[in-house]
């Protein structure tokens, strides 16, 4: 049965996504659930109800995690945070973007005439933030890190790392627009669509999903965190307003 406060939804796939968020709630209750690790607590975030989980790696343990709060949690918004690779040459390490849109980019039916990214029967492939959280999002984002750092885009989610320069060309072959690449958010976003409760997905850039992107993650992870947990705190502040 569903808890009756009405919370805000803060999803991240790592230990280090969500670590800093949780330790900074007061009320602080963890609460089991069916699944060996989906770990969920909520509290308040600056006053603000909210519900954090670790969904774990990739777009079924994101699409798990998302369902799973949104059937047992009275969920006004849905974040995605986390980090990305860029793929814009806008994109910058240590910047921000906002998802307007997501999709799958690893969603193949080519053979049946469908462009990269379509899923078969859906109404749409394109899972759009909510326009309010989008610019909730977007002015959180440039309180932490200024204007120039801050990107509006297309996010594309695949259960892969994108770690090579083909890997990253053939994405934006069929995705030209798209900012950055990660594993969740258009899994997040598609059911978040599915139960219309508005979403939105930040992500800050640990890599340019190009041949360094291993080494550039594992130097930058850190360094980003503290900044992407600011604007996750903000826009949380910005929605209770």
């Amino acid at each position: 049965m569903k808890t009756r406060t009405e919370r805000i939804g803060i999803i991240g796939a790592m230990e280090e996504e969500v670590m800093a968020l949780r330790q900074a709630l007061t009320e602080l209750q963890e609460h089991g659930t069916p699944f060996s690790d989906l770990p969920i607590f909520t509290g308040k975030l600056n006053g603000e109800a909210v519900v954090i989980a670790r969904c774990g790696i990739g777009k079924v343990n994101a699409a798990l995690a998302t369902q799973y709060l949104l059937d047992h949690f009275f969920l006004t918004a849905v974040i995605n945070s986390g980090v990305a690779g860029g793929l814009s040459p806008e994109v910058k390490i240590g910047q921000i973007v906002i998802g307007h849109s997501a999709m799958q980019h690893d969603f193949d039916v080519n053979n049946f005439g469908y462009p990269q990214g379509t899923i078969p029967r859906l109404e749409t492939s394109i899972f759009k933030g909510d326009s309010r959280l989008v610019n909730l999002a977007t002015t959180a984002a440039q309180s932490q890190v200024g204007p120039s750092n801050v990107h509006q885009g297309l996010v594309v989610s695949g259960d892969q790392f994108v770690s090579s320069l083909d890997q990253k060309q053939r994405i934006l072959e069929s995705f030209p627009a798209a900012t950055c690449v990660e594993m969740e958010g258009a899994a997040i976003a598609h059911v978040a669509w599915l139960n219309q409760v508005p979403h939105v997905i930040v992500r800050a850039i640990s890599d340019q999903a190009d041949n360094t992107a291993p080494d550039d993650f594992d130097a930058y992870l850190l360094e980003i965190i503290p900044t992407l947990n600011g604007v996750i705190s903000k826009l949380v502040s910005l929605l209770k307003d």
